[in-house]
């Protein structure tokens, strides 16, 4: 593996995190926009936080790879490495526009000229160590392919970046456990490639991140699987899926924010349409958490008018005691924000000054999270479930409630009380 010679080092300041069971870290997919999580990581890593856990999509699976594929010493160096590797320094032609424009009294389509242009050299030219145009096209209809070659583009020179930057030794017999999702071709059924299952090959995370058509599908023993955000672009559920009676913090990185303007043209009308599709799910997934909680309390409630010999009696009543205890659950909620510039081609807009100002976003969240220590305590069993997001607005409704739950102000979910 070799790295970059560009990295900045910063000392470690170490974050006095409470107790958890496990921490958990949570990478949703989104292409160029991915850079964003590596700026949150290093805010982790900075802060002495080291994850227990890493589940990712797409190019959240990429960032995972290259995160358990080193020691911590050297993550955040490997991270630096593979984005700038993968991303175009800014060309003649896009530095022109971005000069000239300014010159004219046109600042803000400045940038949106430098972003249009790397977003359409990455359509025709691809990205190194990424994916490149498949020459030729399969023909429509002419004969047919194998899954692994139709596609717009072809992503074989992915496998090699990854292995310069991430040792799979590591990755399979490391510290963190890993999970990466994807989606089998046949059977539509989303699955979760693991290394307490299985042992994890490049393969694995390029399927993860194998979005049709522009990317083939991967073989892995004979089946052949797509993007895992085909299905669900976020893996929380995989996360605390085993959580039960256990305290979990989870730091979820997402990259497309459900919140957003009205469109007023068709390129907006387009970015926003991905930002709810991609996002979605996250809603979805955190509603269901907070009612699962709810209801674990409800049943805890009910218990306590059970008497004590019946409920060591009878097994269906131990069930119930062991589904009441539930868990504790933390949710710090970092959400990418667009900026101005951008338009429905930021996932594929991989130049390296868009990949920076990614990467600073990211940074820049996290510290701010990390200025909130109270949001870090470990939720009590009567609270149950926590969520909190540095760009929520003081006073705005969190989605849980607009879903019908009652929560406060920081996404903790109020249950009812005792009946008396």
């Amino acid at each position: 593996m070799r790295s970059s010679n560009t990295i900045v080092r910063t000392e470690r300041k170490p974050f006095d995190l409470p107790r958890y069971d496990e921490i958990a870290l949570v990478l949703q997919g989104g292409g160029a926009l991915g850079s964003y999580q590596a700026g949150v990581f290093e805010g982790l890593a900075h802060a002495g936080v080291e994850p227990h856990r890493i589940a990712g999509v797409s190019i959240g699976a990429l960032n995972t790879a290259i995160i358990a594929g080193n020691e911590p010493a050297r993550r955040v160096e490997a991270l630096r490495g593979f984005w700038e590797s993968i991303c175009h320094p800014v060309d003649w032609f896009g530095n022109l526009g971005s000069l000239a424009l300014p010159l004219l009294g046109h600042h803000e389509l400045s940038r949106r000229w430098a972003s249009m242009w790397a977003a359409g050299r990455a359509l025709v030219e691809g990205q190194p160590g990424f994916f490149a145009p498949r020459r030729p096209l399969p023909i429509a209809g002419w004969h047919r392919e194998l899954p692994t070659s139709v596609s717009y583009y072809d992503t074989a020179a992915l496998k090699a970046t990854l292995q310069r930057f991430a040792d799979f030794d590591r990755i399979n017999d490391g510290p963190i456990r890993v999970s990466v999702g994807a989606v089998n071709v046949r059977s539509g059924n989303l699955v979760y490639f693991d290394n307490a299952k299985m042992r994890l090959e490049p393969e694995h995370f390029m399927a993860s991140g194998a979005l049709p058509p522009g990317f083939p599908a991967v073989e892995i023993d004979g089946e052949y699987y797509w993007d895992g955000g085909l299905v669900s672009n976020t893996p929380l559920t995989e996360v605390l899926r085993d959580a039960d009676h256990k305290d979990t913090l989870v730091f979820q990185v997402d990259l497309w924010s459900a919140s957003g303007q009205a469109p007023a043209n068709f390129m907006d009308v387009a970015e926003r349409a991905k930002d709810i599709q991609y996002s979605s799910r996250t809603r979805a997934v955190t509603n269901m958490l907070a009612d699962r909680q709810k209801h674990a309390r409800f049943i805890k409630e009910l218990l306590e008018r059970v008497p004590a010999e019946a409920r060591r009696s009878d097994p269906l009543f131990q069930l119930a005691e062991t589904v009441a205890d539930g868990s504790s659950i933390n949710v710090v909620h970092l959400i990418y924000k667009n900026k101005p510039y951008e338009g429905h081609y930021k996932d594929y807009e991989f130049s390296a000054d868009t990949m920076k100002e990614h990467w600073s976003s990211g940074l820049d969240d996290i510290r701010a999270s990390f200025s909130h220590p109270d949001w870090f305590a470990v939720p009590s069993r009567e609270q149950g479930f926590v969520t909190h997001d540095i760009h929520r607005r003081a006073g705005e409704v969190p989605e849980s409630d607009r879903a019908g739950l009652s929560a406060g102000a920081s996404g903790q979910v109020e249950l009812p009380r005792k009946v008396a």
